[in-house]
């Protein structure tokens, strides 16, 4: 490790990561919570399959409009006051889609809390990746994706607790359905994040942007040590256009609308959610049930995909800084595309019982099984920490916060896409899942290509070494 990594306060760098991380868990588990919630909608509000589908997507909506203005008001007022916002957001939305029995205010606050979200999901990888040092700046974003998971797999284990005790997911625990106590649940990080932000500090690299070096200089001393925090304000200072402070014009290029990192930041953004992973994190439940399986034998099938998916994060953390991030997506797209074509092949074969219900046999469930476990780990193991420690780094000072408001957004809108064409697409008289699955191992190849052409790496890189 270089001297600087060595000097550094790393139990304040970790205190700001624990805390900024826990915006990570609130997005796993708002993008979780509804896994086992979808007969509990659709009995509560008479919904259809494209209206279960819009209710559900509509926390995706939110993402994208909150990780665009996220990313924008970053620059304007900090990367803390966003988050502070955000938190309130989700306390809000929590309390309100466990209480509410009106539609349109559960909608509202499902994209209130989609909002929260997307900051939280653009916000805590760019803060992250502007305090820590640049030699281990990989593995301390990928917390971020380990909270991600952990916030997923606690909304699993609550799901299928909640469900076990009230006798289903319509049943009730202290008068109240169990669906809505998933949702309610997440209050309590929530009130946790709004309460811990208040103890961290707003990033340097913002500081300097805003001119506020001596605030600037005590947090980087704080964390560095006096004469490393002088050094790091001359560099950030000189990363930064001399003309004009940070603004969405600097995303953008005469004949084809952005820069060219920022197309390779919309490519990461995009083929990370076209590969159809939230389908097992949002569908999980449903696509069991598909597949043959009980409502409480698929919830546990969720907390196995959970546990799998911790265990692949973790392993990116050990090797991101030392392999790099390019290598680590190519690995991921392999192996995303060689076990998206084992599940396609599964559901090939799938017949229905009388009531048109999906039938798998035994090899071909057990195929489904294996080939979806080993589809998390690779994406954990790779797309899913790398595109957003990739996304918190890859780009210049200058546009840092323009960048991820348009990477965030097509981050979501590719996920909304996803999540509600996904109902639709895997009936039986539209593609099916054998055809949606083929669709996202399409995309799993092109992925591979795609990284092999357009990303660069950022392996122990300062950020104001970035090129835009």
């Amino acid at each position: 490790m270089n001297q600087t990594a060595e000097r550094t306060n790393m139990a304040l760098v970790m205190a700001i990561v624990a805390v900024a991380t826990i915006g990570g868990l609130l997005f796993g588990y708002d993008s979780g919570a509804v896994n086992g919630t979808q007969t509990g909608l659709t009995e509560e509000f008479k919904l259809t399959a494209n209206g279960l589908g819009f209710t559900v997507g509509s926390l995706l909506i939110g993402c994208a409009v909150g990780a665009f203005f996220a990313g924008r008001l970053a620059d304007v007022v900090g990367r803390r006051t966003v988050m502070i916002v955000a938190a309130i957001l989700f306390v809000a939305g929590a309390l309100i889609q466990g209480i509410t029995g009106v539609h349109e205010f559960f909608v509202a606050a499902r994209f209130a809390g989609g909002m929260a979200v997307g900051a939280a999901s653009v916000l805590s990888p760019l803060y992250i990746s502007e305090v820590a040092p640049a030699k281990i700046r990989g593995r301390l974003t990928t917390v971020q994706q380990v909270m991600i998971i952990t916030g997923l797999t606690a909304a699993f284990v609550v799901n299928y607790f909640v469900a076990k005790n009230a006798g289903g997911s319509l049943g009730e625990l202290g008068g109240i359905h169990a669906w809505r106590w998933m949702y309610l649940a997440q209050a309590v990080p929530a009130i946790v994040f709004l309460v811990a932000l208040f103890f961290i500090p707003e990033s340097p690299r913002y500081l300097v942007s805003k001119g506020r070096e001596d605030e600037a200089r005590r947090v980087l001393t704080n964390l560095f040590g006096a004469s490393e925090a002088e050094r790091k304000i001359g560099d950030i200072r000189a990363s930064f256009s001399q003309d004009h402070r940070p603004s969405f014009r600097d995303v953008a290029a005469k004949g084809t609308i952005f820069r060219p990192i920022v197309w390779a930041g919309i490519m990461l953004a995009t083929f990370q959610q076209f590969v159809g992973i939230n389908i097992i994190f949002y569908y999980g439940e449903t696509l069991w049930k598909l597949a043959g399986v009980s409502e409480e034998v698929a919830l546990e099938r969720n907390i196995i995909s959970g546990a799998v998916s911790i265990a692949a994060v973790f392993a990116a953390l050990l090797v991101i800084d030392k392999i790099g991030r390019k290598p680590l997506l190519i690995i991921g797209s392999v192996g995303m595309a060689a076990t998206l074509g084992a599940m396609t092949w599964a559901f090939s074969g799938a017949g229905t019982d009388s009531a048109g219900n999906l039938l798998l046999n035994e090899t071909a469930g057990y195929t489904a099984l294996v080939a979806a476990n080993l589809y998390v780990i690779f994406f954990n193991f790779s797309w899913g920490p790398v595109m957003w420690v990739m996304l918190g780094e890859m780009f210049p000072n200058q546009m840092r916060g323009s960048a991820l408001a348009v990477a965030g957004l097509a981050q979501w809108g590719a996920n909304y896409a996803v999540v509600q064409s996904f109902p639709a697409m895997s009936d039986p008289d539209a593609l099916g899942l054998t055809g949606t699955y083929a669709l996202y191992t399409v995309s799993a190849v092109i992925s591979i290509f795609l990284v092999r052409s357009f990303i660069n790496e950022t392996k122990g890189k300062e950020l104001e070494e970035m090129q835009g």
